[in-house]
Protein backbone atom coordinates (compact mmCIF):
# COMPACT_ATOMS: atom_id res chain seq x y z
CA UNK A 1 0.00 0.00 0.00
CA UNK A 2 2.76 2.22 0.40
CA UNK A 3 2.90 3.50 -3.22
CA UNK A 4 -0.65 5.19 -2.60
CA UNK A 5 0.87 7.15 0.68
CA UNK A 6 1.35 10.01 -1.30
CA UNK A 7 2.16 13.76 -0.19
CA UNK A 8 0.51 16.83 -0.25
CA UNK A 9 0.41 18.72 -3.54
CA UNK A 10 2.93 15.81 -5.24
CA UNK A 11 0.48 15.58 -8.43
CA UNK A 12 1.88 19.05 -9.12
CA UNK A 13 4.75 16.23 -10.06
CA UNK A 14 2.58 14.79 -12.99
CA UNK A 15 3.57 16.26 -16.62
CA UNK A 16 -0.26 15.68 -17.04
CA UNK A 17 -1.31 18.04 -14.76
CA UNK A 18 1.71 20.76 -15.19
CA UNK A 19 0.35 20.86 -19.01
CA UNK A 20 -2.96 20.99 -17.85
CA UNK A 21 -2.23 23.92 -15.99
CA UNK A 22 -0.92 25.38 -18.69
CA UNK A 23 -3.92 24.75 -20.65
CA UNK A 24 -6.06 26.48 -17.87
CA UNK A 25 -3.71 29.79 -18.11
CA UNK A 26 -3.91 29.94 -21.78
CA UNK A 27 -7.84 29.43 -21.71
CA UNK A 28 -7.92 32.21 -18.89
CA UNK A 29 -5.92 34.58 -21.19
CA UNK A 30 -8.08 33.57 -24.39
CA UNK A 31 -11.89 34.37 -22.53
CA UNK A 32 -10.41 37.45 -20.43
CA UNK A 33 -9.47 38.59 -24.33
CA UNK A 34 -11.30 37.60 -27.14
CA UNK A 35 -14.36 36.49 -25.42
CA UNK A 36 -17.74 38.50 -24.22
CA UNK A 37 -18.03 36.86 -20.53
CA UNK A 38 -21.69 39.15 -20.27
CA UNK A 39 -23.31 37.48 -23.25
CA UNK A 40 -21.14 34.52 -24.62
CA UNK A 41 -21.95 31.51 -22.72
CA UNK A 42 -19.02 29.53 -23.91
CA UNK A 43 -16.84 31.97 -22.36
CA UNK A 44 -17.49 30.50 -19.30
CA UNK A 45 -17.89 26.80 -20.54
CA UNK A 46 -14.42 26.95 -21.74
CA UNK A 47 -12.92 28.24 -18.72
CA UNK A 48 -14.92 25.57 -16.55
CA UNK A 49 -13.85 23.11 -18.88
CA UNK A 50 -10.30 23.85 -18.79
CA UNK A 51 -10.50 23.74 -14.78
CA UNK A 52 -12.32 20.65 -15.05
CA UNK A 53 -9.30 18.73 -16.55
CA UNK A 54 -6.83 20.35 -14.49
CA UNK A 55 -8.96 19.69 -11.00
CA UNK A 56 -10.09 15.83 -12.06
CA UNK A 57 -6.13 15.24 -12.21
CA UNK A 58 -5.46 16.49 -8.78
CA UNK A 59 -8.90 14.86 -7.28
CA UNK A 60 -8.12 11.31 -9.03
CA UNK A 61 -4.05 11.68 -8.25
CA UNK A 62 -5.45 12.10 -4.00
CA UNK A 63 -8.39 9.35 -4.94
CA UNK A 64 -5.76 6.71 -5.64
CA UNK A 65 -5.07 6.30 -2.31
CA UNK A 66 -8.75 5.01 -1.54
CA UNK A 67 -9.89 3.72 -5.14
CA UNK A 68 -8.40 2.64 -8.17
CA UNK A 69 -11.51 2.62 -9.73
CA UNK A 70 -12.00 6.37 -8.70
CA UNK A 71 -8.32 7.56 -10.14
CA UNK A 72 -9.19 6.34 -13.33
CA UNK A 73 -12.83 7.77 -13.66
CA UNK A 74 -11.78 11.16 -12.43
CA UNK A 75 -8.22 11.00 -15.08
CA UNK A 76 -11.03 9.82 -18.26
CA UNK A 77 -13.36 12.39 -17.20
CA UNK A 78 -10.18 15.35 -17.37
CA UNK A 79 -9.55 13.55 -20.00
CA UNK A 80 -13.17 14.13 -21.26
CA UNK A 81 -13.24 17.70 -20.32
CA UNK A 82 -9.88 18.66 -22.51
CA UNK A 83 -11.58 17.23 -25.58
CA UNK A 84 -14.61 19.49 -24.68
CA UNK A 85 -12.15 22.05 -24.87
CA UNK A 86 -10.49 21.07 -27.94
CA UNK A 87 -14.20 21.47 -29.42
CA UNK A 88 -14.49 25.14 -28.31
CA UNK A 89 -11.14 26.35 -29.80
CA UNK A 90 -11.46 24.58 -33.22
CA UNK A 91 -15.17 26.23 -33.14
CA UNK A 92 -13.91 29.41 -33.00
CA UNK A 93 -11.04 29.40 -35.35
CA UNK A 94 -13.90 27.88 -38.17
CA UNK A 95 -16.88 30.38 -37.26
CA UNK A 96 -14.56 33.20 -37.06
CA UNK A 97 -13.10 32.11 -40.34
CA UNK A 98 -9.42 32.03 -38.82
CA UNK A 99 -6.90 29.44 -40.15
CA UNK A 100 -5.99 26.17 -38.43
CA UNK A 101 -2.73 25.62 -38.17
CA UNK A 102 -1.79 22.17 -40.32
CA UNK A 103 1.07 20.21 -39.56
CA UNK A 104 2.86 21.37 -42.02
CA UNK A 105 2.36 25.21 -40.64
CA UNK A 106 5.62 26.61 -40.10
CA UNK A 107 4.04 27.90 -37.18
CA UNK A 108 2.82 24.55 -36.12
CA UNK A 109 6.37 22.65 -36.48
CA UNK A 110 8.14 25.70 -34.88
CA UNK A 111 5.67 25.00 -31.49
CA UNK A 112 5.53 21.69 -31.65
CA UNK A 113 8.98 20.95 -30.42
CA UNK A 114 9.20 23.79 -27.82
CA UNK A 115 6.21 22.61 -26.33
CA UNK A 116 7.31 19.69 -25.61
CA UNK A 117 10.00 20.98 -23.29
CA UNK A 118 8.41 23.34 -21.33
CA UNK A 119 5.37 22.32 -18.76
CA UNK A 120 5.24 25.76 -17.28
CA UNK A 121 2.38 27.63 -17.19
CA UNK A 122 4.54 31.21 -17.18
CA UNK A 123 6.30 30.25 -20.35
CA UNK A 124 2.98 30.58 -22.19
CA UNK A 125 1.72 33.21 -20.86
CA UNK A 126 5.27 34.87 -21.93
CA UNK A 127 4.18 33.48 -25.32
CA UNK A 128 0.67 34.69 -25.54
CA UNK A 129 0.97 37.67 -24.17
CA UNK A 130 -0.31 40.51 -27.06
CA UNK A 131 -0.99 37.63 -30.27
CA UNK A 132 -4.13 37.47 -31.59
CA UNK A 133 -6.83 35.22 -31.34
CA UNK A 134 -5.84 33.04 -34.33
CA UNK A 135 -2.00 32.26 -32.38
CA UNK A 136 -3.46 31.74 -29.37
CA UNK A 137 -6.19 29.41 -30.48
CA UNK A 138 -3.78 27.47 -32.38
CA UNK A 139 -0.84 27.57 -29.25
CA UNK A 140 -4.06 26.01 -27.34
CA UNK A 141 -5.01 23.18 -29.85
CA UNK A 142 -1.29 21.73 -29.88
CA UNK A 143 -1.53 21.95 -25.62
CA UNK A 144 -4.41 20.23 -24.97
CA UNK A 145 -3.16 17.83 -27.92
CA UNK A 146 -0.02 17.24 -26.13
CA UNK A 147 -1.52 17.66 -22.52
CA UNK A 148 -4.58 14.56 -23.89
CA UNK A 149 -1.01 11.98 -24.91
CA UNK A 150 -0.02 12.32 -21.89
CA UNK A 151 -3.25 11.36 -19.93
CA UNK A 152 -4.01 8.69 -22.18
CA UNK A 153 -0.74 7.28 -21.24
CA UNK A 154 -1.79 8.16 -17.35
CA UNK A 155 -4.82 5.96 -18.07
CA UNK A 156 -2.63 3.18 -19.55
CA UNK A 157 -0.70 2.62 -16.73
CA UNK A 158 -3.62 2.99 -14.05
CA UNK A 159 -5.39 0.25 -16.41
CA UNK A 160 -1.57 -1.88 -16.33
CA UNK A 161 -1.08 -1.17 -12.19
CA UNK A 162 -4.95 -2.47 -11.85
CA UNK A 163 -3.75 -5.73 -14.08
CA UNK A 164 -0.96 -6.21 -12.12
CA UNK A 165 -1.90 -5.35 -8.87
CA UNK A 166 -5.47 -5.48 -8.73
CA UNK A 167 -7.66 -2.73 -7.32
CA UNK A 168 -7.20 -0.92 -3.49
CA UNK A 169 -9.79 -3.51 -1.68
CA UNK A 170 -7.76 -6.62 -3.19
CA UNK A 171 -4.30 -5.06 -2.06
CA UNK A 172 -5.91 -4.51 1.80
CA UNK A 173 -7.69 -7.92 1.71
CA UNK A 174 -4.40 -9.46 0.24
CA UNK A 175 -2.49 -7.50 3.16
CA UNK A 176 -4.62 -8.74 5.73
CA UNK A 177 -3.91 -12.05 4.86
CA UNK A 178 -0.20 -11.47 4.77
CA UNK A 179 -0.51 -9.71 8.04
CA UNK A 180 -2.79 -12.81 9.94
CA UNK A 181 -0.23 -15.49 7.99
CA UNK A 182 2.95 -13.63 9.65
CA UNK A 183 1.05 -13.09 13.11
CA UNK A 184 0.43 -17.41 13.03
CA UNK A 185 3.80 -17.60 12.44
CA UNK A 186 5.18 -15.69 14.74
CA UNK A 187 3.39 -17.56 16.97
CA UNK A 188 4.79 -20.40 15.68
CA UNK A 189 8.06 -19.43 15.91
CA UNK A 190 7.25 -18.02 19.88
CA UNK A 191 6.36 -21.55 20.82
CA UNK A 192 9.62 -22.96 19.84
CA UNK A 193 11.71 -21.15 21.99
CA UNK A 194 12.56 -23.12 25.30
CA UNK A 195 11.08 -20.80 27.88
CA UNK A 196 7.93 -20.56 26.20
CA UNK A 197 5.27 -22.73 28.38
CA UNK A 198 4.23 -25.33 24.99
CA UNK A 199 7.93 -25.78 24.48
CA UNK A 200 8.58 -29.53 25.63
CA UNK A 201 10.96 -28.51 27.46
CA UNK A 202 10.05 -26.07 29.23
CA UNK A 203 9.28 -26.88 33.40
CA UNK A 204 5.77 -26.43 33.10
CA UNK A 205 5.38 -28.53 30.08
CA UNK A 206 3.11 -31.79 30.68
CA UNK A 207 6.02 -33.68 28.47
CA UNK A 208 8.72 -31.81 29.81
CA UNK A 209 11.36 -34.18 31.60
CA UNK A 210 11.93 -31.80 34.68
CA UNK A 211 8.21 -31.32 35.41
CA UNK A 212 7.40 -31.99 38.68
CA UNK A 213 11.22 -32.26 39.99
CA UNK A 214 12.44 -30.08 42.15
Amino acid sequence: MQQYQKQPGSYRSLKAYQKSECVYDITFYFVDHFLDRGHDRTADQMQQAARSGKQNIVEGYSDAEGSSASHHKLTVIAKGSLEELLEDYEDYLRVHQLERWGQQHPKYTTCIPLFQKHNDSAYYRRQIEGRNAEDIANIAIIVIHQTLALLRGLIDRIDRQFLQEGGIKEQRFQARINYRNNMRKDFRDCRDLPNHPNHPNHPTHPNSPNNGQS
